[in-house]
């Protein structure tokens, strides 16, 4: 392929809408919730990138999807579609990653735990509630973010990239610790205990621009520790914080300009505030914005300060190398006193679960009122998800390592490093410290992952949602092997001409 093209470097952009055009299971809570409209829409972005030395090319696509997490079901599908839209391909080159909004439906076909779904003893079906099947949706956006790669691969230009660093203040520690040793998620801190936040926080806003021979800005990469989650309890479809951004983005540079967001290592980290909030509260009153607004605002205050600077040195044929590696990462091992503690949870919520239940079977007339469903949802989807731990328990004895992913991706001086998990902040520290690129764009919750939590050692001993053995399958050993493994990458990589 190419083998005719003189030394160049492509580049082709693509985007689709992706908001479901009927109510839907919202995924992201442990509660299910029906969806009461659309307040934004939610889209997926696509770019594809192919440089060509001498009759030899190497290719990478990049695509960030609006939702909470990349399944193993999801990639399969779009990596069929794309075996007939686009054979010469090579669909490993493909990273797909999430931006964590918690107000999109589930992209996945396969749900093992249910989450957000309706429990068996509601008495109705998907199809009678009139929403779409899980399976339905998730064909039609396979479909869609086929499409976008096929369309970003076959418009494929000559042109040159750029990258930068600004600033932004998104997100904040959202894990507060207190003088007892423990931490809470989102936990008070105008309490009389509270000592500190438990970690950092990173504002760096790292940005890849794309151009034409002509010097025209045709789409910016947007890389930032902050999933979009200000409206992460809405019952309407949205895109969180990026919708304004790109709103914003589009109002200063031009209408026609991709925007493709990804979120750094940022599982510790969200867009709530937790030290000042009615202060935060009055700005933004006096501001005349919502919070998402105001973020839109910061981000593209950024973008647009930085272009300037960023403009000034085009690469037109700089090296890509895009690396797919697996590696076993050691599981979190779980003891009898985690698993009792777990099992005392989920009985907690089954015996909720089963009055619940019964009480509807009572008074069916309860399934006319709004939300009826959510706290029946709530506690069995709490009850599943502190039995798994005991299913985890049994399992590590014969599967103590878990498969894992990643993508490396060098563009000129500059790598691109992926992993699938909510990956807390320090990892990503860490890796950024040591890489040897001159700049390093770190994404999270891309490629096959549940979006489950890699917590660091600190945050398990402060416990809580997060850090619990529940929701953290790979503990900080593999995070930290994780992290040793990108560095490692990324330098030989580096070496390559």
């Amino acid at each position: 392929m190419n083998a005719n093209r003189k030394s160049q470097f492509l580049i082709g952009w693509a985007s689709r809408d992706v908001t479901p055009n009927r109510p839907v299971l919202l995924y992201g809570q442990y509660h299910a919730r029906i969806s009461e409209g659309v307040l934004d829409p939610i889209t997926v972005t696509a770019l594809a990138m192919e440089s060509t030395h001498d009759g030899r090319s190497a290719e990478t696509i990049m695509v960030s999807c609006d939702c909470v997490g990349i399944s193993e079901s999801l990639l399969a599908a779009v990596r069929k579609l794309l075996h007939v839209s686009l054979p010469d391909v090579d669909s490993q080159n493909i990273c797909l990653n999430a931006t964590h909004t918690h107000t999109a439906p589930d992209f996945s076909a396969v749900d093992p735990q249910s989450i957000g779904s309706l429990p068996p003893g509601t008495g109705l079906s998907r199809k009678e509630l009139g929403i779409l099947e899980r399976e339905e949706y998730a064909a039609f956006a396979a479909g869609r973010i086929a499409e976008a790669i096929t369309e970003a691969w076959q418009k494929r230009t000559p042109g040159g990239i750029s990258f930068g660093l600004g600033h932004a203040v998104v997100g904040h520690n959202r894990r507060v610790a207190y003088f007892n040793g423990e931490t809470r998620m989102y936990g008070k801190t105008d309490d009389p205990q509270f000592s500190h936040i438990e970690g950092g926080v990173d504002h760096s806003l790292n940005l890849l621009c794309t151009w034409t021979p002509e010097r025209k800005l045709t789409g910016v990469i947007v890389n930032l520790a902050c999933p979009s989650q200000v409206s992460e309890s809405l019952y309407q479809v949205s895109a969180d914080y990026w919708h304004e951004t790109r709103l914003e983005l589009r109002r200063r540079l031009g209408d026609k300009l991709f925007i493709l967001p990804q979120c750094s290592a940022a599982g510790d980290i969200s867009p709530h505030v937790q030290v000042g909030k009615p202060a935060e509260e009055r700005m933004l009153q006096l501001r005349g914005r919502t919070q998402r607004q105001d973020i839109a605002v910061r981000i593209a205050d950024a973008v647009t300060a930085s272009l300037p600077a960023i403009e000034k040195e085009v690469d037109w044929n700089p090296p890509l190398v895009h690396r797919v590696e697996t590696m076993e990462l050691p599981m979190r091992m779980l003891n009898e006193q985690d698993v009792s503690e777990a099992l005392a949870e989920a009985e907690k919520f089954r015996i909720q679960y089963e009055a619940l239940k019964k009480n509807l079977a009572a008074h069916p007339e309860q399934m006319k009122k709004p939300r009826w469903y959510v706290e029946i949802t709530e506690s069995y989807c709490s009850m599943l998800w502190n039995q798994g731990v005991e299913r985890r328990y049994h399992s590590q004895k014969t599967k103590p390592t878990q498969t894992v992913g990643i993508h490396v991706i060098r563009i000129g001086t500059m790598v691109v490093a992926t992993n699938p998990f909510e990956y807390y902040l320090d990892f990503g520290m860490q890796i950024k410290a040591r890489s040897k690129a001159v700049q390093t764009f770190l994404v999270q919750l891309a490629g096959d992952g549940a979006a489950s939590y890699l917590p660091t050692i600190r945050a398990t001993v402060g416990r809580s949602y997060g850090a619990l053995p529940a929701s953290t399958p790979i503990g900080p050993e593999g995070g930290r092997l994780l992290a040793q493994r990108t560095v490692e990458i990324i330098a030989e990589l580096l070496q390559e001409t």
